[in-house]
């Protein structure tokens, strides 16, 4: 009987030291590049101040960070914009919530072809973003410089389908966002994503149109909205949201990256 306690007594012990590791253990996706070396030092950050364990995978999209954090096997991703957040919540259905901000990423347009937005010529090739909200996010910059008309300026989701008039006679070529550094060559202008466009040498800088530090499209800490009163995930954001992130961010991006939680 004494030999069955002490067993079952280890056990409960066991399981709890289990149960309690898994408290502190976040998995967190990210996309690959700078980013993720920003959310390094998140995470760093937070095994240094409350003791987690924060393990980061890396994705090449945008569509599966949202889809593992959907089946449980992220508990945050740190990635994208409240619209395209929003987005994907109407299209499939995912039940998540915001845990904090991250930075916005203001999204540009280049050419290696032309050296200003007066340059581009009528019948030019435009390649976009094909993800629903930064298509949308480039077509509004494209009406906003008065090189288009879209049929509502507002619709964050708006796609060619939504140009009610192309004075110019622009061509859209719909392009997965990684890709699009690689097609820049064979193109007369691409909207890039930060994400993509600073691995690719690319700064707003060299941008023939670019958004401003208005930018609503700040990116966000998302997680499952059942878990949004979880401490350790409070704890992620605090180490976010700190100077020493703030500081990576812009030894990697500069004046790329804005804080969006000040």
């Amino acid at each position: 009987m004494r030999n069955i306690l002490i067993g079952g007594l280890a056990a409960s012990v066991l399981a709890f030291g289990q149960a309690n590791a898994d408290e502190q253990t976040l998995k967190i996706g990210t996309v690959a590049g700078p980013e993720t070396e920003v959310m390094q030092v998140a995470a760093d950050i937070a095994e240094r101040e409350y003791g987690l364990n924060v393990e980061i995978t890396e994705f090449t999209d945008y569509v599966t960070p949202n889809a593992a954090l959907a089946d449980g096997s992220l508990d945050a991703n740190a990635y994208q914009h409240e619209p395209y957040m929003q987005s994907m919540v109407e299209d499939r259905g995912y039940d998540f919530a915001i845990a904090g901000r991250t930075f916005v990423y203001p999204i540009g347009a280049y050419s290696e072809k032309y050296d200003s937005i007066e340059e581009l010529p009528d019948g030019a090739t435009i390649a976009l973003p094909n993800d629903p909200s930064n298509e949308g996010r480039s077509l509004i910059l494209l009406h906003n410089e008065g090189l288009i008309t879209l049929d509502d300026p507002e619709n964050l989701e708006a796609t060619p389908l939504n140009v009610v008039e192309n004075p110019h006679d622009f061509e859209f070529r719909e392009i997965e966002a990684a890709q699009l550094p690689r097609v820049l060559p064979d193109v007369d202008m691409a909207f890039i994503n930060n994400t993509f466009a600073q691995p690719a040498g690319l700064t707003l800088d060299d941008a023939l149109l670019k958004e401003g530090a208005e930018s609503p499209y700040v990116n966000i800490i998302a997680i499952r909205s059942e878990d949004k009163d979880k401490e350790s995930i409070q704890q992620l954001v605090d180490a976010y949201q700190s100077d020493e992130v703030e500081a990576k961010a812009k030894e990697l991006f500069g004046a790329q990256a804005v804080p969006g939680w000040k």
